[in-house]
């Protein structure tokens, strides 16, 4: 992981990297719901499994969309400090 970063330094010297503490929380939630749904699954409960499923959408489209904004506003502070 070392050469990783030592590689963004180098794009980034400034260090301008920003990271969200809540992308982690929500890949986790989302891998953990997946979990459970597949449980349900596999132990003949298919109705909730399915609520599982149908929750695990709605956390990963959260995780993806608190990437996006992140990406985006951390961006666009750049460009103003730039």
């Amino acid at each position: 992981m070392g050469s990783v970063d030592s590689e963004m330094d180098s794009i980034f010297p400034d260090n301008k990297r920003h990271r969200n503490r809540l992308v982690p929380l929500g890949a986790f939630l989302t891998a953990g719901v997946l979990a459970a749904g597949l449980i349900s699954f596999k132990r003949g409960n298919s109705q909730l499994g399915q609520q599982l499923m149908r929750a695990r959408v709605l956390v990963q489209g959260g995780t993806v969309a608190l990437m996006v904004g992140s990406a985006y506003y951390y961006g666009d502070n750049f460009k103003r400090a730039a």
